[in-house]
């Protein structure tokens, strides 16, 4: 279900029928699974029917942020400001060094529980910091 199909000049390219799976799907980008031959047996087998394009599933744009959900978190980090560990990762980034900036990623390991949350935690922590820079 991951395939492009040629759809007729009649079907706007950016139709809600398009299946854009945006890398939720099994394959690589720009893959395309090659017919059937009608054949009981081999790679590609299997009875020759006409490709349904379907509509993309509501599941896929899972754990993408909206424009909503950001404006009310830019809203609340401008209000409420940064937790005591996210002030005291801020202050190791900007020090600078690269033993710092390794520490900063322990803090956020401990206080967050995994290496990628700690990771992502830290990126944002040195996004806060380059724009105060910006700021100032």
């Amino acid at each position: 279900f991951g395939s492009r199909v040629e759809l007729p000049e009649s079907i706007p390219a950016r139709s809600w029928r398009l299946q854009a799976l945006d890398g939720a799907a099994m394959a690589k980008p720009g893959y395309e699974k090659p017919a059937a031959t009608g054949m009981a047996a081999g790679l590609n087998k299997g009875f020759i029917v006409t490709r349904r394009v379907l509509r993309q599933k509501p599941s896929y744009r899972r754990g993408r942020k909206g424009e909503r959900v950001g404006l009310v978190r830019e809203v609340v980090r401008e209000v409420v400001g940064f937790a005591p560990y996210e002030r005291r990762m801020i202050e190791l980034i900007k020090i600078g060094s690269a033993s710092t900036f390794k520490r900063a990623l322990k803090l956020a390991k401990k206080r967050l529980g995994t290496h990628r949350r700690g990771k992502k935690k830290r990126d944002e922590m040195s996004e806060a910091v380059a724009a105060m820079r910006r700021k100032a």
